[in-house]
């Protein structure tokens, strides 16, 4: 059960600002009638692994799956490269290119949970150099957040290769127009997207759930604290929510849903089990820092899932 995991690896920094932008962030700043020069002192931070294509793979990898990642990594990659070896995550399709850096995003967060970002992309620019094909071993992949022309050519590369994939584009949804959306819901068999990522696809494409559902084999929209809805050819399943034990940091939930679906799908478990798997390695994933923080054994997943849904879970 191997799936290719075409996507970003990234190291993440999140710094905490003890204070609200607000009071430091002026009307005259915002309309441009004053000089930004903004200091902020971060007493708390944190450096973690992180990228869509590495957080998939991590849960994927508890999961007992056999994830591999296709990704363009920079000179700087040795700290995540070791990371990924001690949990015995392969690294046969990661490309190095000596001249850049890993891609990296910063975070500064307030105290009213408000966020600057800056990313920086690195050597995920180059992802499109990956090839598809060279994972002869794959049965199952995933298109997930790298450039816009690398997600392009690999979901063609998938399409060509006979290999049936997920879209999960994340904030790259806003990179692509409605035409380019509608050939990834040509190509892909099954979409997965957030509410907001879901009203982009929406007003971009002027296709209805219902109408995506009839031209692929699956939308699974994601409904935060609310489970999941999935939208198939047959039917549509209301998914919910698993109880999580804290609500620490929701960065990297989405990335653990994903895993969970990516799961079922290569397992050819049924739709409803499928969600509710998903929807369980989210609420572990928020109850801590991190997005590859995390750990489980199966048995006790197993024990969870069973206390939150009712059913035993044979897998």
């Amino acid at each position: 059960m191997s799936i290719l995991i075409c996507g970003a690896l990234s190291y993440d920094t999140i710094m905490v600002f003890n204070d609200k932008f607000k009071y430091h962030i002026s009307q005259d700043h915002v309309q441009g009638e004053e000089e930004i020069d903004i200091y902020f002192m971060v007493p708390d931070l944190r450096r973690q692994f992180g990228g869509c294509a590495g957080n998939i793979a991590y849960n994927l990898n508890m999961l007992g799956a056999d994830p591999l990642i296709m990704a363009t990594v920079g000179a700087d990659f040795n700290h995540y490269a070791e990371w990924l070896d001690k949990q015995n995550i392969k690294r046969d399709y990661i490309a190095i290119v000596e001249h850049s850096y890993t891609a990296q995003t910063f975070v500064t967060i307030d105290m009213d949970d408000n966020h600057i970002t800056a990313f920086h992309p690195g050597a995920m620019n180059f992802s499109s150099t990956n090839q598809v094909w060279q994972a002869k071993e794959a049965t199952i992949g995933i298109v997930c957040s790298e450039s816009a022309d690398a997600m392009m050519i690999h979901a063609l590369q998938f399409v060509e290769a006979g290999i049936p994939f997920v879209f999960d584009p994340g904030q790259s949804i806003q990179l692509f127009d409605g035409d380019e959306l509608l050939k990834f819901l040509e190509q892909a068999q099954w979409i997965l997207l957030n509410r907001k990522e879901w009203q982009i696809v929406h007003q971009r494409t002027g296709l209805s759930a219902e109408q995506v559902a009839m031209r692929m084999q699956a939308l699974i929209i994601t409904q935060e604290a609310h489970g999941a809805v999935i939208y198939t050819q047959e039917t549509r399943y209301n998914i919910p929510a698993a109880r999580a034990k804290a609500i620490n940091d929701p960065t990297g939930c989405g990335d653990a849903f994903c895993a969970g679906i990516l799961y079922g799908l290569a397992k050819e478990v049924d739709w409803e089990t499928t969600g509710r798997i998903a929807a369980l390695m989210g609420a572990i994933k928020v109850e801590h820092h991190g997005t590859q923080n995390h750990n489980f054994t199966l048995d006790l997943f197993k024990a969870r899932f069973k206390k939150n849904f009712g059913y035993a879970l044979i897998i």
